[in-house]
């Protein structure tokens, strides 16, 4: 916490105190007075349910001082705030991305899967804050490889990028993309930086790719910006997909890469490359589908 110093969080605080007046003691396990004047929850009631000092809790609606993630999470968390109105507050103090603590990647990966099996000739992935693969569709599978025959502690984007030999066989000219992947982890990574998982995968990365760790020790950093790559699957022609990435409303620390087949002729490649587990299991399925 800081002393009061006059900032722009004019904004923030009438939102703090707008939520504020609309929870009713007994939504947060107090008893409610008959001398109550006004609606809502005290000042005073707010503080002690956040852990901070009632002076500071009113500077802080005053916009006069600044909060931690830290504390304004206890704050949020007092004040009922779902996970929009956390993210909204976070970002109104200045911070670009909340710590969801409470979010579940199982959870997201349900909503999302629904969504990539949408672009059933088109590779899409959900990729979790530490670039893990926690949801792909069959395309995916199909040009990369399935996610599964990959170790649970290597399931990641940046150590396919570097260590996984199919795919970079399969993409020509991989070192701009996955110098450029690298990059945006750390542009986006925030506190993911520092915790247990990061320090797992970066170990990872010096077992399997150690002539490359100048790439995770680097420190710049850069948006992961959308490019048209050439891939080459074996036994098939090469093909031309555009890369496009955005982040589900439901958790904006994770990510979506979409590879979009640049042409018809590229979407009927991966049409093809994606029906061939099919004819492997169904050795049948070429003459039916001739007839």
């Amino acid at each position: 916490m800081s002393t009061p110093t006059p900032g722009p969080s004019q904004e923030l605080g009438a939102f703090l105190r707008a939520h504020r007046e609309l929870l009713k003691p007994v939504d947060v396990g107090l008893t409610a007075t008959p001398r109550r004047r006004t609606p809502g929850l005290r000042r005073e009631e707010v503080a002690s349910l956040s852990g901070v000092g009632l002076a500071w809790y009113t500077w802080l609606e005053q916009g006069r001082v600044t909060a931690s993630r830290q504390v304004l999470t206890s704050v949020a968390r007092a004040l009922r705030l779902d996970a929009a109105g956390l993210r909204h507050a976070m970002r109104l103090a200045g911070y670009h991305e909340p710590v969801l603590s409470g979010a579940e990647p199982s959870g997201l990966a349900a909503t999302v899967r629904p969504v990539l099996d949408s672009w059933p000739a088109s590779p899409a992935v959900l990729l979790d804050r530490h670039f893990d693969l926690v949801a792909w569709n069959t395309a995916w599978s199909a040009l990369w490889g399935s996610p599964e025959s990959v170790p649970g502690d290597r399931r990641n984007l940046m150590w396919l990028m570097v260590a996984d030999p199919r795919l970079r066989t399969v993409l020509l000219d991989w070192e701009p993309l996955a110098m450029n992947i690298f990059q945006h982890f750390r542009a986006q990574a925030g506190p993911a930086l520092a915790d247990g998982r990061t320090g797992e995968l970066y170990d990872r990365l010096e077992e399997d790719a150690p002539e490359l760790r100048h790439w995770w020790g680097c420190h710049s950093v850069a948006e992961l910006t959308a490019r048209t790559v050439t891939v080459r699957p074996p036994g098939s022609a090469p093909m031309s997909l555009t890369l496009s990435s955005f982040h589900p409303v439901d958790d904006p620390s994770a990510l979506i890469l979409l590879f979009t087949p640049s042409t018809e002729q590229d979407r009927e490649r991966m049409t093809g490359l994606c029906e061939r587990p099919l004819r492997a299991v169904d050795p049948d399925a070429d003459a039916r589908a001739a007839g």
